[in-house]
C-alpha cells in the first residue's frame, strides 16, 4: 500500500504541483487548503507525513503542527514546513512547534521528494520499534520485555520523582528523542554538539535503567515523562 502524504497549502497551484509530483513518485496524496481542514483530515485519514505551508487562513502551519503533536498517536508523525519566511527566529519557531524539517520557498520538487523519502524511511524504522497496532499490545509487549530482560526495577521507579530528577536539558533531549530525531537533529534544535547530546542520552539511560533508545522512549511514554 502506498504511503499517504497530506499536502496543506492555501495556494492551489502549489498544492497541485506538489501533489502531482508526489503521486508520480508513488505516494498516495490527500490535500487541504488550510490548517483547520488539515487537522480534521489528519484524524480521519491518518497520513504517514504532512507537508504544510505556514501562512494560511483559519489555522496557520505552526498551530497545525502544535495541535497534531498534542495527540499521542501523532507524536511521531513527520512534518515538513514550507514557507517564504526565512529569518532565523521564524525557523526556530517552526522547530519549536514540532516540525521535522523547515524548507524555504522557492524549493525544488526533487529536493522536497528527497526530504520526504528520508523522513519516511526514518519514521518507518521508529514506528516498527516503538508503535504497536493496539494499546493493549503495547502494554503487554513492554511489560513482557521488561520482565524477560530482568528490568523489573524500571517499572518500580516512581515517575514524578524520576521526572523531578531530570534536568531541563535532559527533559528537552528526551522529548526530541520521542520524535525520532538523531543526535545531530537534536543538537541543531538545542544548539548542542552531537557528542554533548549523546552524553545527555547516556544520562537518561542510566537514570531510567534502560539499555537502549528504544527502551528509553517506550519507558518515557509509558510513565508519562514526556507530554
Amino acid at each position: 500500500m502506498a504511503l499517504k502524504i497530506l499536502v496543506v497549502d492555501d495556494d492551489l497551484g502549489t498544492r497541485l504541483s506538489i501533489s502531482d509530483y508526489l503521486e508520480l513518485s508513488g505516494y498516495s496524496v490527500i490535500m487541504a487548503d488550510d490548517g483547520q481542514e488539515a487537522l480534521a483530515m489528519v484524524e480521519e485519514n491518518n497520513p504517514d507525513l504532512i507537508v504544510t505551508d505556514i501562512v494560511m487562513p483559519r489555522l496557520n502551519g505552526y498551530e497545525l503542527v502544535r495541535r497534531v503533536r498534542q495527540k499521542a498517536e501523532f507524536r511521531l508523525l513527520p512534518v515538513i514546513l514550507l514557507t517564504e519566511r526565512t529569518k532565523t527566529q521564524e525557523r526556530i519557531l517552526g522547530y519549536q512547534s514540532g516540525c521535522d524539517l523547515y524548507l524555504p520557498k522557492p524549493f525544488e520538487l526533487e529536493e522536497l521528494a528527497a526530504a520526504i523519502r528520508n523522513l519516511l524511511e526514518r519514521s518507518q524504522i521508529i514506528q516498527s520499534e516503538y508503535r504497536f497496532p493496539h494499546q493493549d499490545n503495547l502494554e503487554t509487549s513492554i511489560t513482557g520485555k521488561l520482565r524477560d530482560s530482568n528490568h523489573a526495577l524500571s517499572t518500580q521507579i516512581h515517575a514524578p520523582k524520576l521526572l523531578s530528577s531530570l534536568t531541563t536539558r535532559e527533559q528537552e533531549v528526551l522529548e526530541l528523542l520521542t520524535h525520532g530525531l538523531s543526535n545531530a537533529d537534536i543538537g541543531n534544535q538545542l544548539h548542542l554538539s552531537p557528542r554533548t547530546v549523546e552524553k545527555y542520552v547516556s544520562s537518561l539511560l542510566r537514570k531510567t535503567l534502560t539499555s537502549n533508545r528504544a527502551e528509553l522512549v517506550r519507558f518515557a511514554m509509558k510513565h508519562g515523562l514526556v507530554e
